[in-house]
């Protein structure tokens, strides 16, 4: 299986949207077999979108990615698993003995894997209106 990993300072990247750099890693069985670095393309969405498809990425693990991103990468095959935080190295060994879902793992202030609905107007617990933005 061939893995993307959105690259910062040697941790997943916060945000895969302004990331500069992939680290792609090829599993067999529950082992990193091959790994290497490439830079990513500047420019729109959908550039990022086909570099990150013709590197044979299948499965992009990263932090915060915006939704048109997340649901072009999906619209491509690309299995996408966010919200994901921690040294590269780790996230690659935990994901590769399915150890991936660990709490370690969990950006901070993320309830699950899954996203949330988004709320559009009306007012949230606080009334602050936050929501909205």
């Amino acid at each position: 299986m061939n893995v993307g990993i959105p690259t910062w300072n040697g941790r997943v990247s916060p945000v895969l949207d302004v990331a500069k750099r992939l680290v792609l890693a090829a599993i067999e069985g529950n082992a990193v077999v091959g790994r290497r670095e490439v830079d990513l393309e500047e420019g729109s969405l959908g550039a990022k979108v086909r570099q990150i498809r013709d590197l044979g990425v299948q499965t992009l693990i990263c932090g915060a990615v915006s939704w048109p991103l997340e649901a072009a990468l999906l619209s491509t095959g690309v299995r996408v698993l966010p919200q994901t935080c921690g040294p590269v190295e780790d996230v690659l060994r935990a994901f590769a003995s399915g150890r991936l879902t660990d709490e370690t793992y969990r950006m901070p202030g993320c309830c699950g894997r899954r996203r949330r609905a988004r709320r559009r107007g009306g007012r949230g617990r606080l009334g602050s209106g936050m929501e909205t933005l």
